[in-house]
């Protein structure tokens, strides 16, 4: 298959798991009265049972939600449940027929990899709109609402308002990452959230209703070179605990105040983001063994993870 085919072949299949998501909400205070606020986005048939993956800020704040599928039928569409850390959220829709995405594996995107990005910019009617580019990085970070951080795809394919919660495709026609967000006043600069990611977090919100995150309550500062030298800690580099949460699980295990964190399950940590990003990769009632330095000794703990509250 010759490129011109394999882009064309790639549109034809994402397209038609491919929605628009128009939303409507009341704004209040207005002199006048409270007025009607109209927004777009775009949205990926997760499976046949109706449930559709956009973004949390698409569906943000809306009284009424209308989803457009591919050939131009509208479905009245709930919100089953929505992330604001990850900008993920999950619509519920009543209708037949529907072609589910078929997801890739990000984990395995190179930069430089051609990739095309689908969805509904202005809301204008008649299908999705495909836009072309490449995966220009792969380890960009970008925060959203109170996150800590979140891991995105940068693409230089336009991503224009409308288009966001539509996915990114190979040139097979499978979903890689799903476009959230792009640089105001930059040209050619959009982010995307892994289809690895995306795809988790909307299967946990269909069956619980939520993401249900990991949680071992700790807080603490990077600690530096000349941190360490200014309190007489044993080493240059780990995490400072400066509180631990009351009855969290950390304290429970008999970390205390105090102790320089220099490991997670045998791996050196340098600061809260190591930590925040070990633990993520964990579910709640896993346990981890921690490694801190208490007065110039080394001590092991193995930590039970708990469900971070809400």
């Amino acid at each position: 298959m010759d490129l011109e085919s394999a882009y064309v072949s790639a549109v034809e299949s994402a397209a038609k798991s491919t929605v628009s998501v128009r939303t409507a909400a009341m704004m209040y205070g207005h002199p006048y009265g409270p007025l009607p606020m109209h927004g777009v986005g775009s949205g990926v048939v997760l499976d046949k049972n109706g449930h559709v993956l956009t973004n949390e800020h698409v569906v943000s704040g809306t009284d009424d939600l209308v989803v457009v599928l591919a050939d131009g039928q509208m479905f009245g569409g709930t919100v089953l449940g929505r992330d604001e850390e990850t900008d993920i959220a999950v619509v519920k829709i009543d209708a037949g027929s529907l072609v589910p995405a078929e997801f890739g594996d990000s984990d395995s995107l190179k930069i430089g990899q051609p990739v095309l990005a689908l969805g509904s910019p202005l809301g204008l009617a008649g299908g999705p709109t495909v836009t072309s580019g490449v995966v220009s990085a792969l380890t960009r970070s970008i925060l959203l609402g109170n996150g800590e951080g979140l891991q995105v795809i940068q693409t230089d394919a336009a991503v224009n308002r409308g288009s966001s919660g539509g996915p990114l495709v190979d040139l097979r026609g499978r979903v890689v990452a799903i476009t959230t967000a792009h640089m105001p006043f930059a040209d050619g600069i959009g982010f995307a959230i892994p289809s690895n990611t995306a795809r988790k977090l909307a299967e946990e919100i269909v069956s619980k209703g939520r993401v249900i995150r990991p949680w071992i309550g700790i807080m603490g500062y990077e600690v530096s070179p000349r941190m360490a030298a200014y309190h007489g800690l044993a080493r240059p580099t780990g995490i400072l605990i400066t509180a631990l949460v009351k009855q969290g699980p950390a304290l429970q295990a008999g970390l205390r105040v105090g102790d320089l964190l220099v490991a997670v399950s045998g791996k050196q940590v340098s600061g809260m983001a190591d930590l925040s990003a070990a633990i993520k990769a964990r579910t709640p009632g896993e346990t981890v063994d921690l490694e801190v330095i208490r007065n110039g000794a080394i001590i092991k703990s193995r930590v039970q993870l708990g469900t971070r509250p809400t």
